[in-house]
């Protein structure tokens, strides 16, 4: 007869209650599918961290059998080369805001028209509805698949080193970096200014040597980039707001069984939800921290820079571009801009 003291019995219980879990918890040495995710924002962004939570949790769930490394800071490239890769098959998942999408599917910038939404109930509204649904739809004809949640990258302020911009009247000539993406350009040219197509990655040297001398901005770009180093005042012209489409290459997604692609899509779009939350949190806070860095911010009258936008064919140019069924559906939720 075998006696069991109350430790042997706490430790059978233990091996066994190990024993049996084990095969649940056992994965494989190497992920089964292995995606790459890219884009240009600091390592800290919030994209960043919220992305790499949701690879820590789709890893989880799926067992070990996806992982999707990520690679922020432009570590794979520039945007353009960033977005052929992507189609190519190199890159599996990228974040790519509209507007730099949009050479290769148009309607993507329309979510970027200067002064449409005055403010994130509006974005979002748009972003998660028709309009939303008509630019996911346009990316299936260059076979990319755009996951339903946009994640945000806020609306955009205006940076400068010389002279603070407090009127339209202080953009005249003026050399501004805007990425390069032709509904940027045309913003600031019809606005009088002087805009200089240049890559996120160089941008910080740019506004060194005087290749420009301000930029537009969300302040987490501005603050994360360290660009108060480089810069002296920040109006507030909230002129656009820009958010990043979640982009994957249709070939690559859909070598993934069904149930594994439920699993990610659930979790890159729930983890979108958070980090508009982080950033439009972020926002709201970074003035001071930018203030003790040194940057002087400029409160201004929007109303003056609208009303110079509207005098000139910006809107009507860009409706003949995106059309009026397009068109119709940002002023469903932006109203009337012409």
């Amino acid at each position: 007869m075998i006696r069991m003291n109350r430790r042997t019995l706490i430790m059978s219980s233990v091996a066994m209650t190990a024993a049996l879990a084990a095969p649940r918890i056992m994965r494989a040495s190497s992920p089964e599918f292995s995606f790459k995710f890219a884009n240009i924002m600091p390592v800290d962004h919030p994209l960043n961290t919220r992305m790499t939570e949701a690879s820590d949790k789709i890893s989880q769930q799926t067992d070990g059998r996806v992982s999707i490394q990520v690679f922020p800071a432009s570590q794979l490239g520039t945007d353009a080369d960033m977005l052929s890769q992507l189609r190519s098959g190199g890159l599996d998942l990228l974040a790519q805001t509209g507007l730099i999408a949009a050479t290769l599917v148009p309607p993507a910038a329309i979510t970027g028209v200067g002064f449409a939404y005055p403010d994130y109930a509006h974005v979002w509204k748009s972003v998660d509805g028709e309009l939303g649904r008509s630019i996911r739809t346009a990316f299936e004809t260059v076979n990319l698949i755009a996951f339903e949640k946009m994640w945000d990258n806020g609306f955009r302020q205006t940076t400068s080193i010389g002279k603070p911009i407090k009127s339209p009247e202080d953009l005249k000539g003026f050399k501004i970096r805007v990425p390069p993406a032709p509904l940027w350009t045309s913003l600031f040219k019809s606005l009088g200014a002087a805009p200089t197509s240049i890559p996120w990655g160089e941008t910080y040297s740019a506004l060194q040597t005087h290749v420009a001398d301000g930029l537009e901005n969300p302040l987490a770009g501005i603050y994360f980039a360290k660009m108060y180093e480089v810069q002296k005042y920040l109006s507030r012209t909230n002129h656009m707001w820009d958010g990043f489409w979640i982009l994957a290459n249709r070939d690559n997604f859909e070598m993934l069984p069904e149930d594994l692609r439920d699993i990610v899509v659930t979790e890159i779009n729930r983890s979108a939800i958070v980090q508009r939350a982080d950033v439009e949190k972020l926002n709201s806070e970074l003035q001071a921290e930018l203030t003790s860095k040194g940057l002087e911010f400029i409160d201004i009258d929007v109303s003056k820079f609208r009303a110079t936008l509207q005098a000139s064919s910006f809107y009507s140019d860009w409706k003949g571009r995106f059309g009026e069924e397009a068109w119709a559906l940002l002023e469903s939720t932006s109203g009337k801009l012409i």
